[in-house]
């Protein structure tokens, strides 16, 4: 999971919303089984995107970056692009789709 950043309350600022790169981030938490689910595709699109940034929000841990991006339901996944969310999926996605999210942000 080295690829796979972890954004917080701290560094979300920073590493998404200031990132000229487009980011992907997963809104999750440890007891979701479904976000479990989808960790081997978050790491992959880590991995093959040396273009963008990809990493996850543990919810958990960061209630209030929750709350201001309205995961409700988790996962919650939002590409965002110069600061600003430009898509947003709710539930566990395919790998082809969120690779096309992030090659529309122009990963």
């Amino acid at each position: 999971m080295a690829n796979v950043i972890e954004f917080t309350e701290a560094n979300f600022d920073e590493e998404v919303l200031q990132s000229s790169s487009p980011t992907l981030v997963d809104f999750w938490a440890p007891w979701c089984g479904p976000c479990r689910q989808l960790m081997p595709v978050i790491e992959q699109l880590a991995t093959e995107n040396a273009g963008a940034k990809v990493g996850k929000v543990n919810t958990d841990e960061n209630q209030g970056l929750a709350i201001k991006y309205g995961a409700d339901a988790l996962p919650t996944l939002i590409v965002f692009k110069d600061g600003q969310a430009v898509q947003r999926f709710r539930g566990v996605q395919p790998k082809a789709r969120l690779q096309e999210a992030l090659d529309e942000a122009g990963a």
